[in-house]
C-alpha cells in the first residue's frame, strides 16, 4: 500500500494528571459512559482522512490501555500503543519515532479533549496539506494583558490579533521531526508543537477552533465536558440513539 498520502494521528496522553486531584489518571476518567481517552480516540477512528492511529501512554499503562481504553473501541484502524517520555514534548517525539516515517502528514492531539470534532480534524489535515502546518484557535475573547515579574501590567494586547490554540495539530511529518530535533538541539522546550515548528520559521496556518473543544485538566473542566456532552445528546432525534 502507498502510505506516500496518509495520515497518522498520534493522541498524547501520557500525563499524570495531577491537577484533577484524584488517583486516577484524568484520561481514564468516565465522561458519560465511556472513558475520556476512548471518546477522543473514537474521533479519529471514525474520520476518514485519519489512517493509523499511535496512542502515547504511561510506561506502565499499556495493558490497561489495552483491555479498558482500545478493546471497547472495536476501532477498525490500527492503534499502536506507545510508552511516553517525562514531558509532552519528548511523549510526542516517541510518537513521530514510532511512525517509522511511513506517513506524509501526522496531526498530533491531547488525549483529554475528547470533544474534538470529526470535521474539526479533517479540517486540519486538509489545510496543512496546504501550508505545511495547521492548527486550530479559538479568538480571545477576554482583554489581554502583558505583565512583568511583578505582575505590573505592561501593555494590553490587541485581542484581535490573539488566539487560543487548541489541537489537533497537523503538519508534514518530515518539518515537525525537524522541528522536534531542532528543539533537543537548543535545549528548548515549547508548549506546543507549533511552538516549534515557529523556532525553525516553518508556516503554521491557524483556522477557527471550536469552544467546545475544551481540555480536561480539573474536575470543573470535567463536569463543563459532561455538560456539553449532554446537550449535543438532546439535539439528536432518541431514534439515532437506539441500537
Amino acid at each position: 500500500m502507498d502510505r506516500s498520502n496518509t495520515v497518522a494521528a498520534i493522541i498524547v496522553a501520557a500525563g499524570e494528571g495531577v491537577r484533577m486531584g484524584t488517583a486516577q489518571r484524568k484520561q481514564y476518567a468516565m465522561l458519560g459512559n465511556r472513558p475520556v481517552l476512548t471518546r477522543t480516540l473514537s474521533a479519529f477512528e471514525r474520520c476518514d482522512a485519519i489512517e493509523e492511529i499511535f496512542l502515547v501512554i504511561p510506561e506502565g499503562d499499556h495493558e490497561l490501555c489495552r483491555k479498558e481504553i482500545v478493546k471497547p473501541l472495536k476501532a477498525q484502524k490500527a492503534v499502536h500503543l506507545v510508552s511516553g517520555g517525562p514531558t509532552r514534548q519528548a511523549s510526542v517525539f516517541n510518537g513521530l519515532k514510532t511512525t517509522g516515517g511511513r506517513f506524509d502528514l501526522v496531526t498530533i492531539h491531547d488525549g483529554v479533549r475528547p470533544l474534538v470534532r470529526i470535521e474539526q480534524i479533517a479540517q486540519c489535515v486538509s489545510v496543512a496539506r496546504k501550508y505545511g502546518g495547521c492548527i486550530p484557535a479559538v479568538q480571545a475573547a477576554d482583554t489581554v494583558k502583558r505583565v512583568d515579574e511583578q505582575d505590573r501590567v505592561v501593555t494590553t494586547l490587541n485581542r484581535a490579533m490573539i488566539r487560543m490554540a487548541q489541537t489537533p495539530q497537523t503538519f508534514y511529518y518530515r518539518l515537525i521531526l525537524a522541528a522536534h530535533i531542532a528543539a533537543q538541539e537548543k535545549d528548548y522546550a515549547g508548549t506546543d508543537d507549533a511552538e516549534l515548528m515557529e523556532l525553525c520559521g516553518e508556516a503554521v496556518k491557524v483556522i477557527p477552533g471550536d469552544p467546545h473543544n475544551i481540555k480536561i485538566t480539573t474536575p470543573e473542566d470535567l463536569m463543563i465536558a459532561e455538560a456539553l456532552l449532554n446537550r449535543k445528546s438532546e439535539r439528536i432525534p432518541r431514534s439515532l440513539l437506539r441500537g
